[in-house]
């Protein structure tokens, strides 16, 4: 498995970009340092105590997911600063360009069972997340951060290398022979290839395994949330303009002629969005 340090390496961004190319994803350690991470693991929590009370633990029961944890910034801003991380700004200006917007957010809270008991649900099957295969065109890229050291027994995330961009899908039988886990340490960011094949581990340890899981796409494809309208004007009008953009704040789609015949500079899909 591939691994750099953005903190030691230059040439990592480079490095990130071949290894894309190559085998559809690659790991660089020392993204997020110990304050950041810290901070992040008491937000997943208050976010999941959050969540519960307002949807109830049946219904999340009934979705079939383990620990997911979806628009994390309506009830933690703090969540908000993982669209500001140089290096995450600088993966996607280098793949799916500067325009690129977030498709999804989500945290990952996955909780441990006893060997053999382990429910199987999407995220331990193996997928894609962006299941439109292009002709090569990187259209989705996905930046996946280990908040706790990923190992084989907690349920790191599992790869198959060299994957992506199959119009033909590899049999499952290739899948389960060909993958590798992608065991590193907290604070390491795996960037890959959103039509990379993967899956998530099992969980086995006895506590929990934290990530933050983001995907950013090309600006004409429509978000999983609508993150403008789900976190609200006040919130998004406290952000930067880029983390704006980001959020999708200009790509938004009018409602009314009002809103179509605003001046340019106040339209809600700005020029350059495409």
């Amino acid at each position: 498995m591939k691994s750099i340090s953005c903190r030691k390496h230059p040439n990592w961004l480079e490095q990130t970009l071949e290894a894309l190319n190559c085998n559809g994803y690659i790991v660089i350690e020392d993204v997020l340092d110990t304050d950041f991470l810290e901070k992040a693991r008491v937000a997943l929590y208050q976010v999941k105590g959050s969540i519960i009370r307002e949807i109830g633990e049946n219904r999340l029961a009934q979705a079939g997911e383990l620990g997911v944890l979806r628009i994390m910034m309506k009830y933690n801003p703090f969540l908000i600063s993982f669209l500001e991380i140089p290096e995450v700004i600088s993966v996607i200006d280098k793949t799916v360009s500067e325009t690129a917007i977030l498709h999804l957010q989500n945290g990952f809270i996955l909780p441990s069972f006893p060997k053999g008991e382990s429910p199987e649900v999407f995220q331990n099957q193996f997928h894609m997340d962006f299941r439109r295969v292009l002709n090569g065109y990187l259209a989705s890229i996905n930046t996946f951060f280990a908040l706790d050291d990923f190992t084989y027994e907690n349920g790191c995330t599992w790869v198959v290398p060299g994957s992506q961009q199959k119009l033909i899908p590899p049999s499952a039988e290739y899948l389960q022979s060909n993958a590798v886990p992608v065991e590193c340490v907290a604070g390491s960011m795996i960037v890959f290839d959103s039509t990379l094949w993967h899956s998530a581990g099992i969980n086995s340890s006895g506590k929990d395994r934290l990530a933050i899981n983001q995907q950013f796409t090309r600006s004409y494809f429509k978000q999983q949330i609508d993150y403008v309208r789900a976190l609200g004007d006040d919130l998004i009008h406290l952000q930067k303009p880029r983390t704006q953009q980001i959020l999708g704040y200009y790509t938004r789609v009018p409602t009314s002629l009002e809103e179509y015949y605003k001046p340019s500079a106040e339209r809600l899909y700005r020029s350059g969005q495409g």
